[in-house]
């Protein structure tokens, strides 16, 4: 068996503090990935049980040889649905950290690195359809401005919307490095490798619907979750961190929270950081993607 590197777990202990685990609860780790933060969770459990989500198929052959642990493969937009399935209803915590992992980015096949020769797919999981490819090849003029400004924050977002149409008319993209050095043109110079991360996050958080996903999961946590029980989400860029906090302090994606007749606050959660936890300077040096990691933390009401 082939044992997959993943990242090293961002931000272990706050994330293992924040779930205040219980020997005897129930848990999930909807981003189990190289299992880093499973296992802790698993380590603390006497007679309670982990549920382990990930849509990648690769992921399975970390899951540790343990009675404790269910390892589902999905996307953790229905893990309200395969709970059910094991007959789980209620959870003690749930964790998801939000970021791509090391293992996706390194295999050239999956076209997520602006460092290596692949073809443009980067789709997370088997059963997704759509392709980078399919995006940069099919998709009109304006859905490709909306992508590449609001999920890439890319500045000239229009420009290189209106260049790719005009350039897949002579020759369609196939490759991540075709597609690099085309970029090349429209990135800022001395600043082109931070341009290709934010284009190809753009059509990354396209091609698996990760807003939608995101949505969906932080939904069903507030019907899964127990009374008082913990919501531990780890995010690494501003969209998922606004949404992730909106909805711990508002109840909602948009718009401002409701008040009761008494003026108090309803919300299904109760934030229990004043802002978002971020990584502190030892971690940093050590681990570089934990920089860009925001940590939040809440409590079912």
């Amino acid at each position: 068996m082939t044992i997959h590197e993943y990242h090293i777990p961002v931000m272990l202990d706050p994330c293992i503090e924040g779930l205040a685990i219980d020997p005897n609860g129930i848990y999930v780790d909807l981003t189990f990935g190289g299992g880093g933060h499973s296992r802790e969770i698993l380590s603390k459990l006497e007679k309670g049980h982990l549920y382990a989500f990930d849509q990648d198929i690769d992921a399975e052959e970390n899951v540790p040889d343990s009675p404790k642990i269910t390892f589902i493969q999905a996307n953790f937009r229905d893990f309200k649905k395969y709970l059910k399935l094991y007959g789980v209803r209620e959870v003690d915590g749930i964790l998801a950290d939000l970021g791509i992992s090391s293992h996706q980015i390194d295999e050239p096949s999956r076209g997520f690195s602006t460092r290596f020769e692949g073809k443009l797919d980067m789709r997370m999981g088997g059963d997704i359809k759509l392709t980078a490819r399919e995006i940069l090849n099919t998709y009109e003029e304006s859905r490709l401005h909306k992508i590449f400004g609001i999920y890439g924050e890319v500045k000239n977002a229009r420009t290189l919307a209106q260049a790719v149409v005009s350039q897949r008319a002579i020759k369609p993209f196939e490759t991540t490095t075709e597609f690099k050095a085309f970029l090349q043109r429209y990135a800022p110079k001395g600043k082109e490798f931070k341009y290709f991360a934010q284009v190809f996050q753009a059509l990354r958080i396209e091609v698996n619907d990760e807003m939608g996903a995101l949505e969906d999961m932080l939904t069903q946590s507030v019907d899964v979750l127990k009374k008082d029980g913990r919501l531990v989400v780890m995010s690494y860029h501003s969209l998922e961190d606004r949404m992730v906090k909106n909805f711990i302090n508002k109840g909602k994606f948009q718009g401002e929270v409701e008040k009761d007749f008494f003026g108090n606050l309803i919300r299904p959660l109760e934030p229990l950081t004043r802002g978002a936890l971020v990584a502190d300077e030892n971690e940093v040096s050590q681990n570089p993607r934990a920089r860009s990691a925001k940590l939040r933390i809440a409590k079912r009401n």
